[in-house]
């Protein structure tokens, strides 16, 4: 193993299975061969998701090897963004925002919901289930509080539409994403207050 490496924990042996293998393919077609590394991101992303919503050892590894480059490169991209997770987490990645809109809108309460639930930040609950993040801006501070739950928003959030939330899950279910209040996308709460009428 690398000595730079040992931030990341050990995982089982990884490649790219039948179907990402094609998209790997796909997604190296995009840049020119001499700047292959390019696939850094796109690469560790589609991995993560085979892995079970975290890079490990191997994946970085087996990236570089793919790519041609040191071990250390990979892993400064992986440590550097935060979307990419160092060690396993649970089945569904709950990120809560906790930037300014969203605590003025109550973020504190989602935490609160979250808390309820056995949910506690940068941990994962027991059962494997759920793992609790507070990221910054998630860019949806028009619909605050918002959290993101593995690609999914879920906005216009209160304590009890987010524990409504945690419980579908938790039951197998798949709740609507998007505001959890009558507005369609960022539009006002109630629908339109203006050009209502349909113009021919």
């Amino acid at each position: 193993m690398h000595r730079h490496l040992k931030v990341v924990e050990d995982g089982e042996p990884f490649a790219f299975s039948e179907d990402n293998a094609a998209e790997v393919k796909r997604i190296l077609a995009k840049y020119p061969p001499a700047r292959k590394r390019s696939a850094v991101l796109p690469l560790l992303h589609l991995a993560q998701r085979q892995n079970g919503g975290w890079v490990s050892r191997q994946v970085i590894e087996h990236i570089a090897g793919m790519l041609d480059l040191p071990p250390i490169k990979v892993l400064e991209v992986a440590t550097f963004y935060t979307m990419f997770n160092l060690k396993p987490i649970g089945r569904y990645h709950v990120q809560v925002c906790g930037t300014t809109p969203c605590w003025l809108r109550g973020s504190d309460e989602v935490f609160r919901a979250c808390r309820d639930m056995g949910l506690e930040k940068g941990r994962t609950t027991d059962d494997g289930l759920f793992h609790l993040s507070e990221v910054e801006c998630l860019g949806a501070c028009v619909n605050a509080p918002v959290v993101q739950i593995d690609d999914d928003y879920y906005e216009d959030l209160d304590y009890e539409r987010m524990k409504a939330i945690l419980e579908a899950f938790r039951r197998g279910e798949t709740p609507k994403p998007g505001p959890q209040v009558d507005r369609q996308f960022a539009a006002p709460e109630g629908g339109p207050t203006t050009l209502k009428e349909h113009v021919k």
